[in-house]
């Protein structure tokens, strides 16, 4: 059957393998992708798909109400990954966050109550959750995020659930853990630490190193995405876990391994404020539907690490951007540490 899909943030890392994904298994649907292209949105993502005739791209904001609301006409479904979602961003400038994760997401719930789209997944994160000292969060877990991502996501997600229970908007909510993979920003750690290693610069590794997080491989999280879309129970929402919880050190070690460099090049800095400790996920509710992971982690770490490796045009033009960010951030945290 014929469905037309909007997915915002569809040049971003995940949710240009979601589309990917959906032009490759649905080939009869119509897919729209609106992104405002920011720093992590690029169109060269979407390559493979710009002479399908099935494919369309809108340059827009998810804060333009009109541009929304007329990318919305004709929809059957939503797929909502726009975001600002780089933790270290939002301590440093959280309003970016509010604006596009929080407004944004209203915008896009108040176009879906107006038009009357089939279904409307929204793409949250495992960090509105929190810390996970012990055992893992199910889906009636308290929402007690630490970040102002976190929070932004948080918001998002109860607006979400608000406008279902209100309005009848036919909201789903996925709550994916860490994920990676080919075309990430090169901001997350994976992606950052396999750039520098590949330079041979230190990997500023946060506090000990100890922070436990379960890592989500990004062709699994779409088939997850899908799974949901199609089969999930409106309203509700589903948690995505890898079933892969290695240390931040951990990881790091693999990707020196991988690249053969040296662990000395691990460099522990100051952690950041609000740092969770640990995310676990009990994702039992979605694999009812009939999902599990299938990508043996390591596996698909050093796949995804040997990418970078071979691809250093997607990355390199990145770089002089990266370097002027990490200067900003060292100049925040000397500034914390002096009191200013």
């Amino acid at each position: 059957m014929t469905k037309t899909v909007l997915i915002t943030g569809g040049a971003g890392f995940i949710g240009s393998h979601f589309t990917e994904y959906l032009a490759a298994r649905y080939p009869e649907y119509a897919l729209r992708v609106l992104d405002v292209l920011t720093y992590a949105g690029r169109r060269e993502n979407l390559a493979a798909l710009e002479n399908n005739s099935n494919f369309a791209f809108i340059h827009a904001d998810v804060r333009d109400k009109q541009a929304v609301y007329e990318a919305m006409q004709g929809v059957d479904y939503v797929v909502h990954f726009a975001a600002e979602t780089h933790v270290d961003r939002s301590i440093l400038d959280p309003d970016a966050f509010i604006t596009t994760d929080v407004y944004g997401t209203f915008v896009m719930l108040e176009a879906a109550r107006r038009t009357g789209i089939e279904r409307f997944v929204h793409i949250s994160t495992d960090e509105v959750y929190g810390s996970a000292e012990q055992g893992a969060f199910t889906e009636q877990s308290p929402l007690q995020p630490s970040s102002p991502y976190a929070a932004s996501k948080a918001g998002a997600d109860l607006l979400a659930q608000a406008y279902y229970r209100t309005y009848g908007v036919p909201v789903l909510i996925v709550r994916p853990s860490n994920t990676f993979g080919p075309r990430q920003y090169p901001e997350k750690l994976i992606p950052f630490f396999t750039v520098r290693a590949l330079h041979d610069q230190p990997l500023p590794l946060y506090g000990d190193g100890q922070q436990q997080r379960d890592w989500l491989y990004v062709g699994d999280h779409v088939r997850a995405i899908d799974t949901v879309l199609h089969k999930g129970q409106i309203g509700e929402a589903y948690n995505i876990a890898g079933g892969n919880e290695r240390t931040n050190i951990e990881v790091s070690r693999i990707i020196l391994n991988t690249l053969g460099k040296p662990e000395s090049l691990i460099q522990f800095v100051q952690d950041r404020p609000g740092h969770d400790r640990r995310y676990a996920l009990d994702d039992t509710k979605l694999r009812v539907l009939g999902w599990k992971p299938e990508a043996e982690f390591e596996t698909a770490l050093q796949e995804t690490v040997s990418w970078y490796a071979q691809h250093p045009e997607w990355w390199q033009p990145i770089l002089q951007q990266q370097a002027e960010y990490r200067q900003f951030v060292q100049q925040w945290y000397a500034g914390r540490e002096t009191g200013r």
